[in-house]
């Protein structure tokens, strides 16, 4: 095969950090059964990053990326020459297929990044059988840790500590209540082969244990096939301690840093750091063993993560589960390492030893300071997290330097879909401490431009700058404990409004300019010979729907070719010097007192606005001569379908009364549930799509 250049994978996962070993140096080392070719069975950033090591290590690799036929047009299919189509948006997940592609195109070994098949014993097992090398652990540790309640009997046996809780198999509801009851409430319910925090409800009152069951129950079938569930006791202030392990067939096992990852929504991670804060280093090192420990249990081999619970009350942690692959938050690792966990897995699955021995480790740890992970999601946080998708229509990552890495697997113009998990990219900061690395996190967000969908983004840098979060004070529950600090509503600012009325208004002048080039610009967009005055109306698009929207007026007067009059909410500016810099939309306006850089992108009627760091969206208003003419319509009154998705279930019918915040439907969207709430005390009038409707609006 030719080989690939792998330029879209270098362009997008960048910057390549600095390798403790050189390319050199690695391929001098090659067994005699190494892997110069492979098939990436995975999709979106982790595919791209993948694809660059056996390019940067063996001459003669050779790299297949599959794809489905939502991601044909995705940048990691793009990137190989050697893309196959293994079908429709769930073949990720089709073994055989995948298997079959490998042999057939000549592949040696399955690299299958992290979800997906991954964790999937029977598939590890059929590549070995297929006479392939699955780059992850052997299949048989994979179905040992893979139980959740038959991975806790193996660490209990090797002396890791568990909590409290009930894994045995009579699945009966009555059982299950009375384990719970027994355990003491709050309890949590987890699927024994879920992950990624599908599955999972917590249980505070016997009252809702029935109703919680189902819901993770429903939830596990629909994402793992499995609904079997265990409880455990709940830790009420509880932080998500993980140790990130890497062992070899030769019998040498090494801890590479513990990562702190207690910041979450829907149990699943959004900020990742290493080392964990405020933690003792005699506790420390007491989890590098354990995690150790849990890895030799299982006759380990590769990259793994053991999980942890610590109780910030008493200062315990227990053993929560193992993740048998490559974590999305394997990049902090790297960062406080210097390593590059990609390059040990090809390095294990050739059947070399392990790089470097736990005290060299250590060394590289103390030497390299502080490293944090956010991941950018389509999201609306103001919306419960509800995933969104479609166009990235401006799309602006932060700088890349040594201390700043985006791992990303979109640019301008891809489509987010509804398919898959919305993780748009990752952005890993490193610093000499950890207030110096949440500063630089905080700085890099503020260059993130999107628009096209919501993100979490200003979430995030709410985050950077909770007085909490700076302190280390962390747990599970860090954004319902600090929801009205982190969901403060903040108003549109008059300079925003502003900047947004002369950023429409300069690209309008540039259009007509480029339809009349002998014309000026007053005169193109409408002005006579005194510049005649222009209005806008913008209403602040809070992403929260059921949130009030102020209305602000803008009046803009053109009194020079490049200098305007502008009255905006209570300010009025006289002489703003104003220029659009038409390639990147970005408005410089020389202010009476100060000069402000302003990126306006107008999508449909939403106008986005980046001004100081923070992003801000309008919504072009409606004149109310439109609304009459036309017959818009008043959805005041309807419940719409928050984002593409399928029906699960009902709750009502038509002609029953329903209270605020009642559950009228449950939906599915990126294999996460989501109940829809009644907005308010009414009666249904009408239900226009049931149970198995798919994409409704």
């Amino acid at each position: 095969m030719a080989r690939l250049p792998g330029n879209i994978a270098r362009r997008l996962i960048s910057p390549l950090r600095s390798r403790n070993s050189s390319a050199s140096a690695y391929s001098n080392q090659l067994a005699a059964t190494p892997i110069d070719s492979v098939l990436i069975a995975n999709r979106g950033e982790i595919a791209l990053y993948v694809e660059i090591w056996p390019f940067f290590l063996l001459e003669t690799s050779s790299v297949n990326m599959a794809k489905t036929y939502p991601d044909s047009r995705s940048q990691h299919a793009l990137s190989s020459p050697f893309s196959v189509n293994l079908g429709d948006a769930g073949a990720y997940l089709n073994g055989d297929r995948i298997i079959e592609i490998a042999r057939h195109e000549g592949c040696k070994a399955i690299h299958p990044g992290y979800g997906f098949l991954s964790e999937n014993s029977v598939f590890a097992k059929k590549c070995v059988e297929a006479g392939l090398i699955f780059v992850g652990p052997p299949w048989k540790a994979i179905e040992a840790m893979g139980n959740k309640s038959r991975s806790k009997d193996i660490m209990i046996a090797a002396g890791v500590p568990c909590v409290p809780g009930y894994h045995g198999m009579n699945q009966s509801p009555d059982t299950l209540k009375s384990e719970a009851e027994k355990i003491g409430f709050p309890v949590l319910l987890k699927a024994v082969r879920g992950g990624g925090g599908k599955g999972m409800r917590i249980a505070f009152t016997v009252d809702e244990f029935d109703d919680k069951l189902n819901s993770a129950k429903s939830e596990a079938r629909n994402s793992f096939g499995d609904d079997i569930m265990l409880v455990e006791k709940y830790i009420t202030t509880p932080r998500h301690i993980e140790v990130q392990v890497f062992a070899d067939r030769h019998g040498n096992c090494v801890a590479l840093g513990e990562r702190d990852c207690s910041i979450q929504r829907r149990h699943q991670k959004i900020l990742e750091e290493s080392p964990a804060p405020g933690l003792q280093e005699s506790v420390r090192q007491d989890l590098w063993e354990k995690a150790r420990a849990a890895a030799l249990a299982v006759g380990y081999e590769g990259a793994g993560t053991v999980e942890f619970i610590f109780d910030n009350e008493t200062g315990q942690f227990f053993f929560m589960e193992m993740n048998t692959r490559l974590q999305v938050e394997h990049p902090v690792t790297e960062m406080i390492t210097g390593e590059d966990l990609v390059r040990w897995q090809f390095m294990v699955a050739e059947g070399k030893e392990l790089p470097l021995q736990q005290d060299d480790i250590l060394a590289n740890i103390r030497e390299r300071g502080w490293a944090i992970e956010a991941r950018i999601y389509a999201e609306n946080p103001n919306m419960g997290f509800i995933p969104d998708s479609g166009r990235l229509v401006h799309l602006r990552n932060p700088t890349a330097t040594d201390t700043v890495r985006i791992d990303a697997g979109f640019v301008a113009n891809d489509e987010v879909s509804s398919h898959y998990d919305p993780m748009i990219a990752k952005l890993i900061v490193r610093g000499p401490t950890r207030y110096l690395a949440i500063q630089k996190l905080r700085m890099a967000l503020e260059q993130y431009e999107i628009v096209g969908v919501i993100t979490n983004v200003e979430f995030l840098k709410r985050i950077c700058s909770s007085s909490a979060f700076l302190a280390g004070d962390v747990e599970t529950g860090f954004i319902g404990k600090h929801s009205d600090e982190l969901f403060a509503p903040e108003q549109t600012g008059d300079e925003v409004l502003a900047q947004a009325a002369l950023g429409l208004l300069l690209q309008d002048i540039k259009r007509s300019r480029s339809n009349d080039l002998f014309g000026s610009p007053g005169l193109a967009v409408g002005f006579g010979p005194l510049y005649q005055e222009r209005e806008f109306v913008f209403a602040e698009a809070p992403a929260d729907s059921n949130a009030g929207s102020r209305e602000s007026t803008v009046c803009v007067r053109q009194v020079k070719p490049d200098t305007f009059d502008v009255s905006a909410g209570h300010s009025k500016y006289a002489g703003i010097i104003s220029h659009l810099e038409q390639s990147s939309n970005i408005v410089t306006s020389f202010f009476p007192h100060r000069r402000i850089e302003t990126t306006v992108i107008r999508d449909d009627d939403l106008v986005y606005t980046f001004q100081r760091g923070k992003q801000y969206r309008l919504r072009c208003g409606t004149p109310k001569w439109f609304e009459k003419a036309f017959g818009v319509k008043d959805l005041t009154n309807s419940v719409v379908a928050p984002m593409p998705c399928k029906i699960l279930r009902v709750d009502v019918s038509e002609g029953q009364e329903v209270k605020k915040d009642q559950a009228l439907v449950v939906i599915e969207s990126m294999k996460m549930e989501t109940v829809i709430r009644s907005p308010h005390d009414g009666l249904v009038a009408r239900i226009v799509h049931k149970k198995g409707a798919s994409d409704p609006i």
